[in-house]
C-alpha cells in the first residue's frame, strides 16, 4: 500500500460527532478518487466506538481529546471539553504528523473542522497546507461571519435582518445562538471562533453546491475565497463514480436497516412519512406526544426514528396501537430510507446533513427545526428552495398536532405538494450535476487539489 504513488497525503480532522464526521469522511473518499491518500483522524473514544477499518479508499488514525474512556459525556462541561481537546488534541495531532514524517507519504495537507481552529496552528507549525471544512450552509456561515466581525450587532433589536446574498430574515429565521444570545454560551463561542483563524487558512471548503446557494456563495466569496464541494453524500446516490460507495461507513449507532427496508417495500409509492430528528435529538415529552397523536390521526403510513434515549417519551402503548400503520425504530440508514420509493415526505429537524440528503434524493420536507442552524435551513426549505413547509410553533414552543397534520397533508397531497415534488427533483438533478465530472463542485475539488499540490 505504501508503495503506491499518491499525489499527496491529506489528513482530515472532523469535530467528534456523527454529523461532522460523515461529511468529512465522504469528502476524503472523493479526494482518494483524485489520486490522493486520505486519512481520517478521529478521537480515540470515537474510533473505539465506531471501529472503522482502513481500506484502499481511506485510512483511519486517532488523536486524543483527553477523554479517551467516555468522550464528550466524560467532560464536566462543554467549555471543559473544548479546552482539554485543544490542549491534548494539539499535542496528539502533532504526534500524528511526526509519526508520518519519514514514511513514503508524509502528511502535506490538513483539512480541519473550523470548530477546531487550533488544528490550523498545528498545520502551520509544521509548514503544512491547512484547509477549513465548513459543515453548515454557506448562508449560516455568512451569518456567523457577520456576527464575528461585528457587522451584525447582538442582541438584534430591529427586524427584518438584511445580509448580502441572503433572503430577508426575521428573528425566528436566525440560528438559535444568534436569536437567543446567551442560550448556549460555549457553543455560541465555538461557532463564532470558526472565523478566528480562517483568514490564515490556505483554502475554505463548504459542504454545499453553488447552484443551491449562488447568492450566498457569491456574497461570501467577496470577503473570503471559498470552494463549495458538496453534496458530500455517498456516490451511489449521486454520480455513481466511486466504487463500493453506498454508505458513509463507520457509524456511532446501530441501524435497523433490514427491518426498515422490508417494511417500506410493502408500502405503496409515496405513501410513507419518514421522521427523524438527528443524532442529537432531545424533544420534550409534550412535543413527542403531539407528534405521536398527529401520526395516529393522519391517514398516512409512517417510519419514525426514536432513539433509545427518547423512547420513554412516547405515549403509553403507542407502538402497540399503531399496528402496521407505522414502524418505530431506534436508528436506520437514512440514505436507504430516503431513496426508497415508498417515502413521500421527510419530517425533519432540518439539520444540514439530513436536509442535504433529502435535497439530493428529491424528497419534500416538513421542517420542525429545534435549535442552532436548523431554523435558518428551515427558512430555505420553505421560501428559497421551495421543497416543503416549516411547521408553525406555538407560544409555548410546541408544534401542536393539528399543525403537524396540516403540514403533512400539505406536502403529501395538497396542491403545493406537486410543486414541492417537482422542485425536490430539480435539486436532485442539480446536485448530481454539481458533483459529476465537470460539475461545479467537481471543478472546485480539482482546484483545491491543484492548489495544495502546487503550494
Amino acid at each position: 500500500m505504501e508503495n503506491k504513488a499518491y499525489r499527496g497525503h491529506v489528513l482530515a480532522l472532523p469535530y467528534p460527532s456523527q454529523g461532522h464526521i460523515n461529511p468529512l469522511l465522504q469528502f476524503s473518499k472523493r479526494l482518494v478518487s483524485k489520486g490522493l491518500k486520505a486519512t481520517l483522524a478521529t478521537t480515540l473514544f470515537i474510533h473505539n466506538t465506531m471501529q472503522p477499518q482502513s481500506s484502499s479508499s481511506l485510512q483511519f488514525d486517532t488523536i486524543s481529546d483527553g477523554y479517551d474512556e467516555g468522550g464528550f459525556a466524560q467532560a464536566e462541561s462543554i467549555h471543559a471539553y473544548l479546552n482539554r481537546m485543544e490542549t491534548i488534541g494539539s499535542k496528539t495531532l502533532a504526534d500524528l504528523i511526526i509519526k508520518n514524517k519519514n514514511t513514503a507519504n508524509p502528511i502535506d495537507c490538513i483539512i480541519y473542522d473550523p470548530f477546531l481552529p487550533w488544528a490550523l496552528e498545528v498545520a502551520k507549525k509544521f509548514g503544512i497546507f491547512g484547509a477549513a471544512f465548513f459543515t453548515q450552509t454557506c448562508a449560516v456561515n455568512f451569518i456567523y461571519y457577520h456576527v464575528h466581525h461585528g457587522l451584525l450587532k447582538l442582541p438584534i433589536t430591529s427586524t427584518p435582518i438584511s445580509i448580502p446574498g441572503l433572503p430577508v430574515l426575521e428573528l425566528e429565521d436566525m440560528p438559535s445562538f444568534i436569536s437567543v444570545p446567551g442560550s448556549y454560551p460555549a457553543y455560541f463561542e465555538m461557532v463564532l471562533n470558526q472565523f478566528s483563524s480562517s483568514d490564515n487558512a490556505d483554502a475554505i471548503l463548504v459542504n454545499t453546491f453553488y447552484e443551491l446557494e449562488p447568492e450566498a456563495v457569491d456574497s461570501m466569496s467577496k470577503v473570503c475565497q471559498l470552494l463549495p464541494i458538496g453534496p458530500t453524500i455517498p456516490s451511489f446516490y449521486l454520480d455513481k463514480c466511486l466504487e463500493n460507495d453506498n454508505d458513509y461507513g463507520p457509524n456511532l449507532f446501530v441501524s435497523d436497516s433490514f427491518v426498515c427496508n422490508n417494511w417500506l417495500n410493502t408500502k405503496p409509492e409515496g405513501s410513507v412519512i419518514y421522521l427523524s430528528f438527528g443524532s442529537m435529538a432531545s424533544l420534550s415529552n409534550k412535543q413527542m406526544e403531539e407528534l405521536a397523536f398527529a401520526l395516529k390521526g393522519s391517514k398516512f403510513h409512517f417510519l419514525w426514528v426514536v432513539m433509545a434515549s427518547e423512547e420513554a417519551k412516547l405515549p403509553e402503548k403507542f407502538v402497540e396501537e399503531i399496528g402496521n400503520k407505522g414502524l418505530v425504530v431506534q436508528w436506520c440508514s437514512q440514505l436507504e430510507v430516503l431513496s426508497n420509493k415508498a417515502i413521500g415526505c421527510f419530517l425533519t429537524h432540518c439539520g444540514w446533513n439530513s436536509t442535504l440528503e433529502a435535497l439530493s434524493l428529491g424528497v419534500p420536507m416538513v421542517g420542525l427545526p429545534q435549535w442552532t442552524d436548523q431554523t435558518t435551513t428551515a427558512k430555505y426549505v420553505q421560501d428559497v428552495w421551495k421543497v416543503g413547509v416549516r411547521a408553525k410553533v406555538c407560544e409555548n414552543g410546541i408544534v401542536e398536532r393539528e399543525e403537524i397534520e396540516f403540514c403533512i397533508k400539505e406536502v403529501m397531497e395538497g396542491e403545493k405538494g406537486k410543486d414541492f415534488q417537482k422542485n425536490a427533483m430539480k435539486w436532485r438533478e442539480l446536485a448530481i450535476k454539481a458533483i459529476s465530472e465537470g460539475g461545479s463542485s467537481d471543478k472546485n475539488i480539482d482546484e483545491f487539489v491543484s492548489k495544495f499540490i502546487n503550494s
